[in-house]
């Protein structure tokens, strides 16, 4: 098995005497330990108006994060393309890409909270049409060998040449958070990879990926479980009280999450992302919380499921989980996988 982050940063408000940057230097800090204990990538959130310090500039940050890396892959899951100029993210991706010596992982996504096309006022309704506009003319600056011109419902461009070149070709790997069937089969039709959520229980994630390959060997292509990456929240826990209180912060934050999608009217949003059961059992039961030996259960089972590629999310701050992930679980799962790979 394949093993990355998945996560945000903070940057609080505070007084003149805060230091608003000290979440993003955690991240960065976390993010170089994980490279040095064989971590693969990382795949950074974006959010915007919540009040909490949630990361908004995801690749401003990756950029930091690569010139302090020099083989962790850099994600984004997602950039929430609705609400982006499709040219001025497309060079700001490519550059990424071409200082980091070619290691950015290009992950996008529809967005699904209500307040943040709000307060964008950009209508939730749109998504869909400028989240495909907005694909479609990224993927062209990154391709086109001439000067182009783009005039859709959205956008308008004359004669532009997009600038600078990717360092992957054609372009960065593409991969697109899903979870219904039906944005499942968009994927694969697209020939992109595939981002799971963290909330879903392992039978659905299972069912997910099931899904995707079929949609990809629908089309004839081979379908590599690498290309698929799920995010899970991961702690490795010292004793039973100290999982037990892990468990608790774990459901205050999913209730939270909760909150800020709700629509207007305080129902819930319909996205998949939010569909999950607000019990500690189904929190438990989603999550790599426990000890080395049942995280390591969990892994096996995901595995099972067709799940190669995990990506832990245990906030900036899980320096001694990183670590004892890292000794602890990952060198079994590697292995495994090396002797897989031999036969």
């Amino acid at each position: 098995m394949r093993f990355g982050l998945f996560g945000s940063a903070t940057a609080r408000r505070g007084g003149p005497d805060a230091d608003s940057g000290a979440g993003y230097k955690q991240f960065i800090d976390y993010n170089v330990e994980a490279e040095a204990l064989g971590y693969h990538a990382t795949f950074l959130v974006e959010h915007h108006f919540t009040g909490i310090g949630q990361v908004s500039a995801s690749l401003s940050l990756l950029i930091w994060v690569a010139a302090k890396t020099r083989t962790l892959r850099l994600g984004t899951a997602v950039l929430v393309l609705p609400w982006h100029n499709p040219v001025l993210l497309a060079e700001q991706a490519a550059t990424l890409d071409l200082l980091s010596g070619g290691r950015l992982d290009f992950g996008v996504g529809k967005g699904y909270r209500h307040n943040e096309f709000a307060g964008f006022c950009i209508p939730i309704e749109e998504a869909d049409a400028r989240f495909s506009e907005c694909l479609d003319v990224i993927v062209k600056s990154w391709t086109a060998k001439e000067h182009f011109s783009h005039h859709g419902r959205y956008w308008n461009f004359d004669n532009i040449v997009v600038e600078p070149p990717t360092a992957q070709k054609p372009h960065p790997p593409l991969w697109m958070a899903a979870g219904s069937r039906d944005s499942i089969a968009q994927v694969a039709a697209r020939g992109f990879n595939l981002l799971l959520d963290q909330f879903a229980s392992l039978d659905a994630i299972g069912e997910r990926v099931a899904w995707f390959k079929a949609e990809v060997e629908k089309r004839g292509r081979v379908f590599d479980p690498l290309e698929v990456g799920v995010a899970r929240a991961f702690h490795v826990a010292k004793d039973a009280a100290d999982k037990a209180a892990a468990l608790e912060r774990r459901l205050e934050a999913q209730r939270r999450f909760a909150a800020m999608s709700r629509l207007p009217d305080g129902t819930q949003s319909k996205a998949s992302v939010v569909a999950f059961s607000d019990t500690r059992e189904a929190s438990e039961a989603a999550a790599l919380y426990g000890t080395p030996d049942e995280i390591a259960a969990k892994l096996d089972k995901l595995r099972r499921l067709g799940v190669d590629y995990v990506l832990l999310n245990g906030g900036a701050l899980a320096h001694e989980s990183l670590r004892r992930f890292a000794r602890e679980v990952m060198p079994a799962f590697a292995a495994s996988e090396s002797m897989r790979g031999a036969g």
